[in-house]
């Protein structure tokens, strides 16, 4: 079994209201953070702002099939788009585009075979247009990563394209430096 991760990227430039997002999230939005009322613990996120255009989220309730339920309530009081992506056991890429509380794009990178195994592996929309207009990506670019299957391919490309890092979990942060460095700790 390989590596799986989740996170979330929302196209921001002001830290302080991406904060100010994550910590209405935490309060008013708990359950999609797999928090009942009766819990009285803080949420710890990781932030980081990798570049003027996006800032990454990193939680521990981020995993396969949550990351998107966060991502879509998140985006409804960002104003901004939120990506959330997933990588499960280097066999798929789930890339999940949201604004306003909807998903507008998605894209699941996986090999052919993968497909065959999950036959209900399925992108619940695809819009391409919407893609590009929120990655803000020359279109040859996207069109390059659109033709990938490899997961860790796509991730990597994307990674590059956007001057972010896919490579990131919650978990990773105690046993990986570059993480450490790159990542503040905030509780809300």
């Amino acid at each position: 079994m390989g590596r799986s991760f989740a996170n979330l990227h929302m196209k921001s430039k002001n830290l302080e209201k991406t904060i100010d997002a994550l910590r209405e999230l935490s309060k008013e939005h708990s359950k999609v953070l797999g928090r009942n009322e009766a819990q009285e613990t803080e949420e710890v996120f990781y932030i980081s702002q990798s570049n003027e255009n996006w800032i990454s989220v990193l939680h521990e309730y981020f995993v396969w099939g949550t990351v998107k339920k966060v991502g879509r309530t998140l985006s409804l009081f960002t104003g901004e788009p939120v990506i959330t992506a997933a990588y499960m056991n280097e066999e798929l890429l789930e890339l999940s585009i949201f604004a306003d509380g909807n998903l507008q794009a998605e894209r699941i990178f996986s090999e052919p075979w993968t497909r065959e195994e999950y036959e209900e592996l399925r992108e619940e929309r695809i819009n391409d247009d919407y893609l590009v207009k929120a990655l803000n990506i020359p279109a040859e670019d996207i069109d390059a990563l659109l033709k990938l299957t490899s997961p860790e391919q796509a991730a990597n490309k994307l990674s590059e394209l956007l001057h972010i890092s896919l490579w990131s979990d919650f978990e990773w942060i105690p046993y990986e430096e570059t993480l450490q460095n790159q990542f503040v700790k905030y509780e809300f």
